[in-house]
Formats: structure tokens, sequence, C-alpha cells
């Protein structure tokens, strides 16, 4: 599989540069934090593991990207005694709010042409390229930022809500999510699936992939995680016409009731190992 050469065009209806973090979740409104946090008590236990067992320990200088409130970074230094992570997102806000040693914070934008830190035995991004529209070029580009021998591990979510799926109410507030978040803000996970083509396209080695699927219980970190997305991810649902606020509310209670019967979008990981210069 070939990667594009250029950009995907932008879905119809898309709002022209939308962008993460301006027309959808905004750092400075209040909770955002804990709603990425939410994210992490899902997601980064699987994410550590995954990135223990591709070596990352002591040595290791490492980056993330997108790293939000900084839980992968820390979890890095802390339980995988990494040397050094370099943590970079577009706002560091969150990241300033919880330093640690080790732990260096780069406030940027990582689809700058400029955008050239050095090179890493680990480089790491969850849950960033599936909201880029430019992600063919991006996955080039984080490559080129791992030293040989070190490895590129991305993250993004598949979906699991299917076309053939029986029509509830979950279904249609998860898959209005996603055309809403792809119309404002170019978010796009149906080409997540084929990450280890891509990975391999790139140029690397050992590619592997897996998946995590976490349930929806009642109170559980993702169940409230959704919960909050939907909250805040409101306009551009509603938006598409595919659902209403009441809708919206009706799914919200779903997700904390003994009646919950669904899948969570998954987090699909990926794996790929640069080769010796």
């Amino acid at each position: 599989m070939n990667l594009p050469d250029e950009d995907p065009p932008p879905r119809p209806g898309a709002v022209a540069g939308g962008r993460y973090g301006e027309a959808v979740f905004r750092p400075e409104l209040a909770g955002e934090d804990d709603r990425i946090d939410l994210g992490a008590l899902a997601y980064d236990d699987f994410t550590l593991a995954r990135l223990r067992a591709l070596g990352a320990g002591p040595g290791w200088h490492c980056l993330d990207v997108g790293a939000g409130t900084g839980t992968v970074a820390r979890l890095l230094l802390d339980r995988a005694g990494v040397s050094e992570v370099l943590a970079v997102d577009r706002d560091t806000a969150f990241l300033r709010a919880h330093p640690a040693p080790g732990l260096t914070a780069l406030e940027a934008d990582i689809t700058a042409l400029d955008f050239s830190p050095g090179r890493f035995r680990l480089v790491h991004a969850r849950f960033v390229l599936m909201h880029l529209r430019n992600w063919p070029r991006m996955i080039g580009k984080l490559a080129s930022l791992v030293a040989p021998g070190g490895v590129l591990v991305l993250g993004d979510a598949v979906d699991l809500t299917t076309p053939a799926a029986p029509t509830t109410t979950y279904g249609r507030v998860m898959r209005a999510m996603w055309q809403g978040l792809g119309d404002s803000l170019g978010t796009d996970v149906s080409w997540v699936p084929e990450y280890p083509e891509h990975l391999r396209e790139a140029g690397l080695l050992s590619v592997g992939a897996e998946i995590l699927v976490p349930p929806l219980l009642p109170g559980s970190p993702i169940s409230r995680f959704w919960a909050g997305t939907w909250e805040r991810a409101r306009g551009p649902m509603t938006a598409t016409g595919l659902v209403d606020d009441a809708e919206i509310d009706a799914a919200i209670r779903y997700l904390d009731s003994p009646d919950c019967a669904a899948l969570s979008p998954g987090l699909l990981t990926a794996w790929g190992v640069k080769g010796p210069a």
C-alpha cells in the first residue's frame, strides 16, 4: 500500500481550518484535563505495557507527541525508568501543571515544517494522527524522528459501530460523533486498521499491532470519558442532523446504566522499528 503524496481532500461539509483544541475540546474550558485523564485511566496501563515490551527503559530518550496531561510521559519515567521524555503539545498548560524530573514540555505544532526536535529511541503518539488531515505525511515525519534501532509507536481509535450493527441510540450518537468531528476537525478513523501497512511503507521493520476495547461499565473511566466527549462535541454532533440533544442525553444515561450492552471504540496500537542507518 502506498501512502498518498498529498493530504486527503476535506470531507463534504467540513469546516475549513478546524483543529483539535480550537473548534472542539478547547483546553481552557473547565474540566478538559479531567476528560483527558479519564481516557488515560482507560488506556495508560495497556500503552505502558506495550512500550515496555518494546524495550523502553533506562537510557532511552523518548518523544511523546500530543502528550495531553503527560500521563504516558510520567509513566515512562516513573515505571519504565527511561532517561528523558520530551512531551510535545500545542498547549502545554496541562503538562506544566504536573512537572516531573526528566520531563521536558515543548509547546509546538507538530505539523509545522520546521518541527524537528532531533532523534529519539522512542517516538510515541496516541489519539493524535486521527485528528489531522495530513496524517499520511505525519507518519513519515514521525518515522524520521526515530533513531536507528529505535521504535515508532502510534495509537488511534477504531470504530466498532459498523453500518450493519443494529440501530440503537448509542450507535447513532457514536456515529454522529465521528461524523461531527470529521466535519469540524477532519477527524477520520477509517484508515486506522491499515496502520501496519502504513508503517511498513514508511520503511519500518518488525511491524506489529494490537487492539484494546475497554468494557463500558457504569461509572467506569471509559464510560465517563465518552459521556464527557459527547458533552463537549454536542454542537458538531447535532449539526450532522443525525441526532438531537435529547438523543445525546439518552445515550449518556445509557452509558451509566446496568443495561448498557455496547462496544466502546477500540485503541489500535501499531509499532515499527527503524533499521540501521
